[in-house]
Parts: C-alpha cells; structure tokens; sequence
C-alpha cells in the first residue's frame, strides 16, 4: 500500500524559507509522477509543482516559479519542496501527491491517486 508521509511545516516570516520532505514507501516509483499541492482555508486545493521520477524532469506552478523547487533523492525515496521567499498568501496545507500518470506537466488533483495526510505552512508578514 502507498504511504506518502509530509513533514517539514511550520512557521516561517515573510521572505524566509522552509523545506518539506515527501517520505513515499509502499511500491516502486520509478514510473510515478510525485506532486505538491496546497490548499489555503476557504479555497481550492491548487497545484505547486510536480516531478517524474524516472528522470526528473518538474514543473513548476507560475505563482511559485523562482521562489520554490521540487527534487528527489532516489536512495531515500523522498521528494522535496524547497521554498524561499515565502510570502503570506502562501500560507496553506501542502499536500504530497503521487500517481503512475502520463500527462505533462500533472497538474490536476484528480490525477493523483495517493495523498499524504498535509502539513502546515504558515507565513507571516
């Protein structure tokens, strides 16, 4: 069964940085598309930025483009969202998301099957 387990929240000021780690366990990834979404209080779930495993190839959502980068680390099957420059509306839950999916960039909730439980980002002014 697939587990994908976030940590890496918490409370960062404005400007600062944060970075959340994936733990996936349960299969092999090889062939898997690994996403981060977020999901702010009283809005849609919205996708960050998405990663193929088998040869690294990410894409990143516009709002996030230069401040936050996706990775993976093969050995530890865990992927990665550093985030700097954090602003206040990027407070949010985010969410690590994984499925076998052959659309590019993967972008849409629905095409991800597993979810992890969510970890907390808040950003102050």
């Amino acid at each position: 069964q697939v587990q994908l387990v976030e940590s890496g929240g918490g409370l960062a000021q404005a400007g600062g940085s944060l970075r959340l780690s994936c733990a996936a366990s349960g299969r092999t990834f090889s062939s898997y598309v690994m996403g981060w979404f977020r999901q702010a209080p009283g809005k849609e779930r919205e996708f960050v930025a998405a990663i193929r495993w088998s040869d690294g190839n990410r894409y990143h959502a516009d709002s996030v483009k230069g401040r936050f980068t996706i990775s993976r680390d093969n050995a530890k099957n865990t992927v990665y969202l550093q985030m700097n420059s954090l602003k206040p509306e990027d407070t949010a839950v985010y969410y690590c998301a994984a499925d076998y999916i052959r659309s590019w960039p993967p972008r849409y909730s629905n095409n991800y099957s597993y979810w992890g439980q969510g970890t907390q980002v808040t950003v102050s002014s």
